[in-house]
């Protein structure tokens, strides 16, 4: 096939924006976007007396305005290249990496398009204010940044911060004159086989800032992703005797429920 469409999960499934948000439908184009809705029936439950009607619930609904962005990466190669050993294969994978990278990027870091554009739809932690209390000697202020999730009616799935950031939470101890890890030995880097804080999972992205850590619930923060679509075409490069690859990927999303994400930051 010259075209193929793929499942996101199954050839981008490390991007940031499948593991920690809420895909709530599709889009082809940049000018159209998609209306997500949700409802909550919080407190509408009540007590009913034996034999009386039941009150119709009145739903708090509202909706979310998604608009989208497409990523792209167009690879030459000599038809002489393209056929070595494991070339296909070796070409697939660093330009899946290289979307990868640019999709983690903007879905954390995007700025905000300027009016009247609508995409690129900018990051969810663009223009997000971190909490006061910062990450000094303890991890109280985590402890509160998802108790403040809960709060709201979340509950928090993942933490977000960059390699140095993880770097300083593993580097923080029990007390002034000891040695031993804060994080203990179940968390400590050498020894988990997953980065795991407080029971939740930690993402670890060099796109997150060096001095932040994101606290989040991905069924607060809403996102759009269609298929991945990979083409190779003989045509283009005829005259040069070369093979196009192309690969695309259209996405994004917003930050539905602003107090179920919480951003931190690092005591200088």
């Amino acid at each position: 096939m010259d075209v193929r469409g793929i499942a996101p999960k199954d050839i981008v499934s490390q991007a940031l924006i499948l593991q920690c948000s809420t895909i709530a439908g599709q889009v082809e184009g940049d000018a159209p976007s998609v209306l997500v809705p949700y409802v909550s029936f919080e407190d509408q439950p009540g007590f009913v007396p034996e034999g009386d009607p039941i009150p119709e619930a009145v739903p708090d609904d509202s909706q979310v305005q998604i608009f989208t962005g497409k990523v792209a990466i167009l690879v030459p190669v000599s038809r002489e290249q393209m056929g070595q050993p494991d070339a296909a294969d070796l070409l697939s994978a660093a330009a899946r990496e290289a979307v990868i990278r640019k999709a983690n990027r903007a879905f954390l870091a995007q700025a905000a398009p300027t009016a009247p554009a609508t995409t690129p739809p900018k990051g969810i932690l663009t223009g997000v204010t971190p909490e006061t209390d910062e990450i000094a000697d303890n991890l109280d202020p985590l402890v509160d940044a998802i108790a403040k999730i809960e709060d709201d009616g979340g509950q928090a799935s993942h933490i977000l911060t960059s390699p140095s950031g993880w770097a300083e939470l593993s580097k923080l101890k029990l007390g002034t004159d000891s040695n031993a890890a804060l994080l203990g030995a179940g968390n400590a880097p050498a020894n988990a086989p997953v980065r795991a804080l407080l029971n939740l999972p930690v993402l670890v992205d060099k796109d997150v800032p060096a001095d932040k850590v994101a606290v989040l619930d991905k069924r607060g923060i809403l996102s759009v992703s269609g298929p991945v679509m990979l083409a190779q075409s003989s045509d283009y490069l005829f005259n040069y005797d070369g093979i196009a690859l192309r690969i695309t990927w259209r996405f994004g999303s917003k930050v539905a429920k602003p107090d179920r994400l919480v951003v931190l930051s690092f005591a200088e």
